[in-house]
């Protein structure tokens, strides 16, 4: 069902950039024609207003049709039917099209009856450098005496420039297109090792369980036979085995459990507890493992409550505790303090063990993580004990924080929100 759903939303996602791309790519195809449109108007009007000035001064009358002629794109022809003067024609032309603000490069010739050709005018440049003279034929146009042409030779560049900014966002879109489709790549990774690892875990310790019920069995049978009960060293040896096939066999399961925690999160089953009875419970416990161990609650009052899983809770005040007493080369002693703090209930579990180096303090919660210290070869685990407490604490939306204490030992605060 999850996997529907990923792959549900991934698909939308895709859709809807892809969607957005090609509306953005029409939409810029749309504004350079417009772009087009609006230098061609504009050259029409510029052009006009250079023929309505070749006839000032002249008897002429300007003719009532238009004498501009768009030929091509970039292309226009102009009747004047009057002679004029090159420079004259230029001075006009440049004034124009600067009053237009049509800012591109262009050039211009005009036509000489007598030798009955197109005389190339100049190439006008707008940018620093100057432009070596073109050699541009101009087409000749029948039925047309005094008339000039003027092409625009970059009037394609110069419609890109004036578009930066709908290429740019068609660019970013493209790019933000990439990056999604590189993370739901590496997505779809990850998750294709987080599965190999949960199925690689859940057969691997399948296949110890089954071994393992078998010598718990055998064990447990073992240990009632009269001869191993006569003989106190079969009887211990025995012991033994039982003791350490069911330690390994908690371990098995708490590596279960959270695998299955991985694919399908643990439900709580919440319900308003007092949590003094619920720690003095879990510390009755840990002394029976640990009877050296000096534990002791520190709080005002004895009626918070909070609303929580019992299960749940118990187990995480349970493995703090232990890790509080097995990474501890002295004699383990624990305060338990609880305290209210602005509508924050604070649970804090402070020991006297060897503490954390302080490089990696910030992974402790980590799944499978163990860090390397004077302890580690001598504790049993597979570092899943605070990352279960660490699971817990979010389902709850409760915060967690581990510092060293000033002299030795480290702090483990819990922080829930609380009201009286």
């Amino acid at each position: 069902m999850k996997i529907n759903k990923l792959n549900s939303i991934i698909l939308l996602g895709l859709v809807a950039i892809i969607s957005i791309l090609v509306a953005q790519l029409l939409w810029t195809k749309e504004a350079f024609t417009l772009e087009q449109k609006k230098l061609s108007q504009k050259a029409n009007i510029a052009l006009l207003e250079v023929a309505r000035k070749l006839y000032e001064g002249k008897d002429h009358e300007s003719s009532c049709q238009n004498p501009v002629q768009k030929i091509s794109n970039d292309y226009y022809i102009v009747n004047v039917n009057n002679a004029f003067e090159p420079d004259i024609l230029e001075f006009y032309l440049r004034a124009e099209f600067k009053k237009m603000n049509i800012t591109t490069d262009f050039e211009y010739a005009m036509y000489n009856c007598q030798s009955d050709e197109m005389v190339y005018g100049k190439y006008i440049s707008f940018s620093d450098k100057e432009k070596a003279k073109r050699t541009v034929s101009f087409p000749k146009h029948k039925n047309l005496v005094y008339y000039f042409a003027v092409r625009f030779p970059n009037e394609t560049t110069y419609l890109f420039s004036s578009m930066r900014f709908w290429f740019v966002l068609s660019i970013a879109l493209i790019f933000i297109l990439l990056i999604y489709v590189y993370s739901i790549f590496t997505l779809l990774q990850q998750k294709k090792y987080s599965e190999l690892q949960r199925d690689f875990i859940n057969n691997m310790t399948h296949e110890f369980k089954t071994p393992l019920s078998s010598i718990l069995i055998a064990s447990k049978y073992l240990i009632e036979q009269n001869p191993i009960k006569d003989d106190k060293k079969l009887y211990t040896y025995t012991d033994i085995i039982i003791n350490q096939s069911n330690k390994l066999n908690h371990h098995i399961e708490k590596i279960l459990n959270i695998a299955k925690s991985d694919y399908t999160p643990l439900e709580l089953k919440k319900e308003t507890v007092l949590i003094v009875p619920i720690i003095e419970e879990t510390i009755e416990n840990i002394q029976l493992k640990y009877p050296q161990a000096i534990i002791k609650i520190e709080s005002v009052s004895n009626e918070y409550h909070i609303e929580t899983d019992l299960f749940h809770f118990s187990n995480l005040v349970y493995n703090l505790l232990d890790n509080a007493v097995k990474y501890c080369n002295e004699k383990p002693e624990i305060i338990i303090q609880i305290l209210v703090e602005n509508s924050t209930l604070k649970l804090k579990f402070i020991d006297n063990g060897i503490g954390i180096a302080s490089k990696n303090i910030s992974f402790i919660f980590d799944k499978f993580y163990r860090a390397q210290n004077e302890k580690s070869n001598e504790v049993n685990g597979f570092g899943l004990g605070l990352y279960y407490v660490k699971e817990i604490c979010n389902l709850h939306n409760w915060k967690i924080k581990a510092e060293n204490n000033l002299e030795n030992g480290t702090t483990i605060t819990l922080s829930i929100p609380y009201k009286k």
